[in-house]
């Protein structure tokens, strides 16, 4: 077993990155429209913030290619992705303007809804905290849908599942 210890430096950011990676955590797909067509990223920095009010939060890095869509949007959706939508939330990282591949509809507000995730978050912006080189988006939560099955879980740049117990 071989143990890193470092003080977290611009120089170290690759060791920091590889540390952050320990922690498995679910793979969520954030939809919005824009004035040009729907856009969507895969990201797993998601969290839930508070029942009352019900909000969650996102971090949207401040150097993604997709930054001008997300920094300002008012609506969205985050999607917990199911196992067997892997290769979708894949698709989502490379191209967030690509919907060809994916089974969705427009809400009535126009927000892009996938089919046959998990669970979904129909937001509306409550916050917004600038923190480094990302932005922490938090949203009020206007509607929920879940179902049972299993999800799409991301650790050390790998994806995998994890089945539930009901």
């Amino acid at each position: 077993m071989t143990e890193n210890t470092f003080t977290p430096t611009t120089d170290q950011s690759t060791a920091f990155r590889e540390a952050l990676g320990c922690f498995g955590t679910g793979v969520t797909v954030v939809t919005t429209n824009t004035a040009q067509g729907p856009r969507a990223i895969t990201v797993n920095s998601f969290s839930s913030v508070s029942l009352d009010p019900p909000l969650v939060l996102w971090c949207l890095a401040k150097d993604s290619n997709r930054y001008d869509a997300f920094k300002d949007c008012r609506h969205y959706s985050i999607h917990v992705m199911a196992e067997e939508q892997q290769e979708q939330a894949v698709k989502f990282a490379r191209n967030g303007e690509d919907f060809s591949h994916a089974d969705w509809v427009s809400d009535h507000i126009g927000r892009p809804q996938l089919e046959n995730c998990l669970a979904r978050f129909d937001c509306h912006l409550h916050a917004c905290h600038e923190a480094g080189d990302h932005l922490i988006l938090v949203g009020l939560v206007e509607k929920v849908m879940y179902r049972t099955g299993k999800g799409l879980i991301f650790k050390r740049g790998q994806f995998g599942g994890f089945a539930d117990l009901l």
